[in-house]
């Protein structure tokens, strides 16, 4: 069932996050949705600018579609994520996304309210939510590309203007993550003064968490140990995600992590099995590590076995 994002948010707020996780193809659906149906967690369906791309849009659309038949239990929105202005129309009109999020954070404070106030009032009139972002991740995503020197946390003190001019629904905040598998060098973490500082000016808005995997080293070894070289990969610590999602940040994007579960699944399946030219069993190894991972994720940020509470609350 496809549910208002603002709805899950409402439910979330202060108690855990909602899992909000990319997906590009027929195999990350079907072990995403079942991973959330194995921990009992509604979720958040994310759609890129990149994975509209991949292949068509359209089909992704269908599949979701198809999803949501094959397990009629599950409770999840569908989300644009970092998209343009006009990314964001395509999205609106197309009339089956619950929120859209325009990403206009290399702009000035100014135009970024500006263009966020373009997509807010074209997406409100069609009941559509929208994320934005004030403050600029560092690290790499699709088209979003920003040096660790040009990352910038965002700023308390700019985000009730933020949210007041622009009349966005949930903000993207930069409080110390970044995009990709190499998010820190050494001890950094979180910025839980940032998150504070925020409730307390907005209490009960959204914050939202980009930049959220975990990077398991584990997935990292197994990759490396099967001919990868992702050397010096390291993303955040669960525990200060399970935190963040008790204060306020209730939307926690992850995306780097599922494309590692991927590469490790499908590295060791065809070293293992070198005269294998199947897609499909490495594929369904896939979807059952996916399922796995998603599960043990929803533990993490607190949505696991909030599936029947939810669904009480959406039908209040």
């Amino acid at each position: 069932m496809i549910v208002s994002t603002k709805k899950l948010f409402e439910h979330a707020y202060g108690k855990y996050a909602v899992g909000a996780y990319n997906i590009n193809n027929a195999e990350q659906i079907m072990g995403l949705f079942q991973g959330n149906m194995d921990s009992k967690a509604p979720f958040i369906v994310q759609l890129s600018k990149g994975a509209r791309g991949y292949t068509d849009s359209r089909l992704l659309e269908s599949m979701i579609r198809a999803a949501d038949e094959i397990f009629p239990d599950a409770v999840f929105a569908v989300h644009l994520d970092h998209g343009d202005e006009q990314t964001c129309y395509d999205c609106i009109d197309s009339g089956f996304y619950s929120s859209v999020m325009i990403d206009a954070s290399a702009e000035d404070f100014d135009e970024n309210i500006a263009i966020t106030k373009r997509v807010v009032d074209r997406a409100h009139a069609k009941g559509i939510a929208v994320e934005a972002e004030l403050g600029k991740l560092g690290g790499v995503e699709e088209h979003v590309s920003v040096d660790e020197a040009d990352a910038k946390l965002t700023d308390p003190k700019e985000v009730e203007e933020f949210v007041t001019r622009s009349g966005c629904d949930s903000l993207a905040c930069a409080i110390g993550t970044s995009h990709g598998a190499y998010k820190f060098t050494g001890g950094q973490g979180l910025h839980f003064s940032v998150i504070e500082d925020i409730a307390k000016l907005l209490p009960s808005f959204p914050m939202v968490m980009h930049g959220s995997s975990s990077v398991p080293q584990d997935e990292v070894e197994r990759i490396n140990a099967a001919g990868g070289t992702l050397k010096g990969a390291k993303g955040v610590d669960e525990g200060q995600i399970t935190k963040a999602s008790t204060m306020g940040v209730t939307k926690v994007n992850i995306d780097t992590d599922g494309r590692l579960v991927w590469c490790r699944v499908h590295r060791e399946h065809f070293i293992n099995k070198p005269e294998d030219f199947d897609l499909r069993p490495a594929g369904k190894v896939f979807m059952a590590e996916y399922a796995k991972y998603i599960a043990h994720k929803n533990e993490v940020l607190g949505s696991a076995g909030q599936l029947d509470s939810v669904r009480e609350f959406l039908n209040q």
